[in-house]
């Protein structure tokens, strides 16, 4: 639940700077929500998974008609140097989204991708269980976390988005 507060945190940081929760709904275990210091509505999801030494995973993604962010976390990673730019293979469990794409460090367990807005990439994302990416040249640190209700949660989202003030 920590990583959760810090990657909300973490993308206000990114998006702009002021206080508190303006707007907030579940999706399951997803949270949908608009923070008064954010220009965008977010969804987050963490969970620890016992299969990996009970690691904790967490994902945001949020959207403009301009951008689509994600921000993944994994205390399984030990990224060292900031702002270095790392390219991998984004995929979900059915469909491949984007070869090489960019993703920053954030800090030693957090990388970000920003990617211009594509509605395919969202319908990918909200047909999803799994997302994944595939480092280069890295198999210990690629990843695949786990997104259910994906669908769901990406509509609460773009419900967010349209009614956001």
């Amino acid at each position: 639940m920590k990583r959760l507060v810090f990657a909300a945190a973490l993308l206000a940081s990114v998006l702009s700077a002021a206080p508190a929760l303006a707007q907030q709904s579940r999706v399951g275990d997803w949270t949908i929500e608009k923070r008064a210091q954010d220009t965008h509505c977010n969804a987050s999801r963490g969970y620890k998974d016992k299969d990996d030494e009970n690691r904790d995973y967490v994902i945001v993604i949020t959207y403009s008609d301009k951008a689509i962010v994600i921000v993944m976390i994994y205390d399984g990673w030990e990224w060292e140097h900031v702002g270095e730019i790392l390219r991998a293979d984004i995929g979900t469990d059915d469909a491949d989204i984007m070869k090489k794409a960019k993703w920053e460090v954030m800090d030693k367990t957090t990388v970000r991708g920003i990617f211009e807005y594509d509605q395919s990439i969202m319908d990918r994302l909200s047909k999803a269980r799994r997302l994944t990416l595939d480092f280069e040249d890295d198999d210990d640190d690629s990843i695949e976390m786990q997104i259910p209700r994906a669908g769901e949660a990406l509509a609460a989202l773009k419900f967010c988005e349209e009614n956001r003030k």
